[in-house]
């Protein structure tokens, strides 16, 4: 199990349609339902996923800048914008790479583009450890917590759902009252058919 769940949080760095957070929650379901570990969950999936990100920096900044230099490079990022990533960096690296590990997607992307502006590797490995650890723990806890309370969870659920059912049900019946109400008063205006100013007498004709 702790295989699949290292394998689940580190892929994600390569295949970003693969979110890790998915493992790390499930390897905190089981943990708490007896089939494995906490402490060894985070480790794993923690360390999978930060060495990833780590080794796809370190192919970035040896082979980033050439490949940005080809054609299918431009095509992605033309070398005005490759300038304008390397001016934030320069400027935000560090914030950029701890923030963006609390983000699904931009995770992926903040250690490529350090490592495409050569950004020192004690501005990436300190931050992207440390809010790693802050988030595979936070999930690896909310997982546990799931898996602890999963009945009451269970329950919970299930009266949330009778309420929305409850209020789907009342919006129901004030459509249905409107839709009658407004039926009705537009029967008691009188024939539709019949328009203003007719009469059922003839109209006199004029005197010669």
């Amino acid at each position: 199990m702790y295989a699949v769940l290292g394998v689940g949080a580190a892929v994600e760095n390569i295949v970003p349609m693969i979110p890790a957070d998915t493992f790390v929650l499930l390897g905190g379901f089981f943990a708490a339902r007896g089939s494995a570990n906490e402490g060894i969950v985070f480790l794993v999936t923690w360390t999978s996923n930060a060495l990833s990100a780590l080794a796809v920096y370190t192919a970035s900044y040896h082979y980033g800048d050439s490949f940005f230099q080809t054609r299918l490079g431009r095509s992605l990022l033309n070398p005005k914008q490759v300038g304008i990533v390397q001016g934030f960096y320069r400027r935000w690296g560090a914030a950029a790479i701890f923030y963006t590990r609390f983000l699904p997607g931009l995770r992926v992307v903040a250690p490529v583009f350090a490592g495409v502006i050569r950004q020192r590797p004690i501005s990436v490995v300190f931050p992207l450890l440390l809010a790693s650890g802050i988030w595979h723990g936070a999930l690896v806890w909310v997982g546990a917590f799931a898996g602890r309370n999963v009945d009451q969870l269970v329950g919970m659920q299930t009266r949330l759902n009778w309420t929305l059912a409850g209020i789907s049900g009342a919006f129901v019946v004030f459509l249905a009252w409107w839709w009658l109400r407004s039926r009705g008063s537009h029967l008691r205006d009188g024939d539709p058919e019949s328009g203003p100013g007719q009469h059922d007498d003839e109209p006199e004709s004029p005197s010669e």
